[in-house]
């Protein structure tokens, strides 16, 4: 056993930030139905659903770039705000690692320092002084055209680390890597958050990439999105690469799979009548 039957569950931390009752609709289209989450502080949250369910508008709202349909409450730090409270408050990596081809490595990570009004001296010397926990010690000189798939990623995580803010916004940072890769970012990211403790919410499509990483796993239903389920991931930190094949982690993995697979099939269904 992974963990013992009679061990009592970790309270839940104080949460960050909290949604309510969230509705997003852009003209026709309904995003978001009533979406309920919290993040709390510290934690490893991931996000999985059908394509389309509003993975990227629950991000957008959070990080501050568009505002929900009035009725919801949105909530962080206990107090309630709107989401263009939060920009700038929250430090966002989106899918693409959008490295700047002509800035070298320790520039791109310093970028957002620099925008805040940081002496770029001074900025530089605290990047060059995380290189090594990032595998990038010396790579500070080389530009992206010279970097790996992960290593861009690295640079791209290492910038957003550098922009100090306590929510992290991961937007399927690893899903254009080759499967090895991947891997081992995971294992790399889990071991900088164990670090720093940041708060982390993270979208992916892959069930496994959700229960490694999180500590909770947030199920997204089909569009117009909502929290379908919401699932405790009672596994040991940290977390070994043969945890994939245990007894827990496959059962869940299938409670996993199984409410993303009803939740696609409605998705398709709704297409399907739409095309008739």
């Amino acid at each position: 056993m992974l963990r013992h039957q009679d061990d009592a569950p970790a309270p839940a931390p104080e949460p960050l930030i909290e949604l309510k009752g969230v509705d997003k609709t852009f003209g026709p289209v309904k995003a978001l139905s009533g979406l309920s989450a919290r993040v709390g502080r510290g934690e490893f949250v991931t996000v999985v659903g059908p394509s389309g369910c509003g993975k990227s508008t629950l991000f957008n709202i959070v990080a501050g770039l568009e505002e929900p349909d009035p009725g919801g409450a949105l909530r962080f730090e206990g107090r309630s705000c709107h989401a263009a409270d939060l920009l700038g408050r929250v430090s966002f990596m989106p899918q693409r690692d959008l490295l700047l081809p002509w800035r070298t490595v320790i520039d791109n990570a310093i970028l957002a320092l620099e925008i805040e009004g940081r002496p770029r001296k001074e900025a530089r010397a605290e990047a060059l002084r995380m290189l090594p926990e990032f595998g990038l010690a010396g790579f500070e000189a080389q530009y992206p055209h010279q970097l790996s798939g992960g290593m861009r990623q690295r640079v791209a995580l290492m910038r957003t680390f550098l922009f100090e803010r306590d929510l992290m916004l991961l937007d399927e940072p690893f899903g254009a890597l080759d499967a090895l890769t991947r891997t081992l970012m995971q294992r790399w990211l889990l071991d900088v958050w164990q670090r720093h403790r940041r708060t982390i919410l993270f979208i992916t499509h892959d069930v496994d990439e959700a229960i490694f990483l999180g500590d909770r796993v947030l199920v997204m239903t089909a569009r117009p999105g909502a929290v379908k389920l919401e699932q405790r991931i009672d596994l040991p930190r940290p977390r070994r690469p043969d945890l994939v094949t245990a007894p827990e982690f496959i059962r869940l993995k299938r409670t996993l799979l199984e409410a993303i697979e009803e939740e696609s099939l409605k998705s398709f269904q709704i297409a399907e009548e739409k095309i008739r």
